[in-house]
């Protein structure tokens, strides 16, 4: 199968090239730099300059694909509709695999599945009328909506939490860091994104590893592997939103959520069934 994929520079797009080359499938993928080019060659891909804003660029290569993956991160709701209608319209009866998010179910009180109510804080509350829009469009739409990423060379973590000389040598969590957070490793999520090209349309699943450590017992499994004998320390909300702004409100969540849909329906097994493992070999 052809694949055409957005975001393969990045982190999630470079492990999901990678799989899909190990699969069998041919992959294209939209690039909007000679760097860009440069890395979706070297993951296995052929690339195609663009970005996501060149909606005939998108539409077309769609049109001459099999599916679509669609990955890279826009600026707003607008944009990411757009490009998702393009696409969307190119591939016609092809499937087509769209990326939110876990984050738009809030706390969710325990664990919970697909089914779980939507409470997304402010900074993801844009998703709900763009998943709408594209389940409802005529073809094979697929939401795959991805916990907190980990493993790789993965930075989401470290930008916000595990920065050097910040909080006095310490590995930082919000409040209590009593939540739980619902990771997911990136060769996992990379897998299931292949495995959802044969899903039923109209499908939706979340992306976890089913593993949801504590805020807290993630920052001492970082501290471990920072070399700081488990060393952290508890900033307040008001802190942390201070420096990192709305997503804050994001990793304050409580979230447990299960990847029982996509074992059932899609074959899909995580791999990586101990995050804190993972992290705390850095």
């Amino acid at each position: 199968m052809k694949v055409f994929l957005t975001g393969g520079s990045g982190y999630i797009g470079r492990a999901t090239i990678a799989e899909l080359v190990k699969q069998g499938h041919t992959v294209a993928a939209l690039a909007r730099s000679e760097r860009a080019e440069a890395a979706v060659e070297a993951a296995g891909a052929e690339a195609v300059r663009g970005e996501l804003t060149d909606l005939a660029v998108l539409a077309r290569s769609a049109a001459s694909a099999d599916a679509v993956i669609h990955l890279a991160q826009a600026s707003s709701g607008d944009e990411d509709l757009a490009a998702a209608t393009a696409m969307q319209n190119g591939v016609g009866e092809g499937t087509y695999v769209h990326t939110g998010g876990t984050w738009v179910y809030g706390d969710t009180g325990g664990v919970v599945d697909e089914t779980a109510p939507w409470q997304p804080p402010a900074a993801v509350a844009w998703r709900k009328p763009v998943e709408d829009a594209v389940l409802a469009h005529t073809g094979r739409p697929v939401i795959v909506q991805p916990g907190l990423l980990y493993g790789g060379d993965n930075r989401l973590i470290d930008a916000f939490f595990v920065q050097p000389g910040k909080n006095n040598g310490a590995i930082a969590y919000l409040g209590d860091g009593t939540n739980h957070w619902a990771l997911v490793h990136v060769d996992d999520l990379a897998s299931l994104y292949v495995a959802a090209l044969a899903a039923p349309a109209g499908s939706v699943y979340v992306g976890v590893g089913g593993v949801n450590p504590t805020a807290k017992q993630v920052a001492e499994a970082c501290a471990h592997a920072a070399g700081l004998d488990g060393k952290t320390t508890s900033i307040t909300l008001e802190q942390a939103r201070t420096e990192m702004g709305p997503i804050a409100d994001a990793f304050a969540l409580d979230q447990q959520l299960t990847p029982a849909k996509a074992q059932r329906e899609l074959a899909w097994q995580p791999r990586y069934t101990d995050p804190l493992a993972v992290l705390a070999r850095g």
